[in-house]
């Protein structure tokens, strides 16, 4: 079977989504804080962002354990990346079921930044994500 060939703004986009990722798991939101858009930091400062981000995470007691960034489609300066999050907080998801996220990227200033991440609603998994992850967890 030929190997798919990404084209160097495919991979770009899905390494920062791995990236910030990673990043936030590590409670690292000073490196995060570059990797996002204009929009999503809302006109905020590094410090004030990065506190925000920090508090919310320790309220809502977020416990990130696994995720895995899939393969998205880019078209022109937009980019769809698929992330199969394992995590587990004090309000939205308690029991730590799997989350299936669609992160929005787009090219700002040269290079690719998150602009919105929304969860996959239950009838949408099998266009993003392949059949063989539909009852996987995540694999990082």
């Amino acid at each position: 079977m030929p190997r798919a060939r990404w084209s160097p703004w495919a991979l770009g986009a899905l390494a920062l989504l791995a990236g910030v990722r990673a990043a936030v798991a590590d409670g690292r939101f000073d490196a995060a804080y570059d990797l996002v858009s204009k929009a999503m930091k809302q006109g905020k400062d590094r410090e004030v962002w990065v506190k925000e981000q920090k508090t919310g995470m320790a309220f809502a007691d977020v416990k990130i354990f696994e995720f895995h960034v899939h393969p998205g489609k880019v078209e022109g300066s937009t980019a769809h990346v698929p992330n199969v999050l394992s995590s587990q907080d004090r309000f939205v998801n308690q029991l730590g079921l799997t989350e299936y996220e669609l992160y929005t990227l787009l090219k700002e200033d040269g290079a690719w930044k998150i602009d919105s991440q929304v969860i996959v609603e239950p009838k949408d998994v099998s266009k993003w994500f392949p059949k063989a992850d539909a009852g996987r967890g995540p694999s990082h």
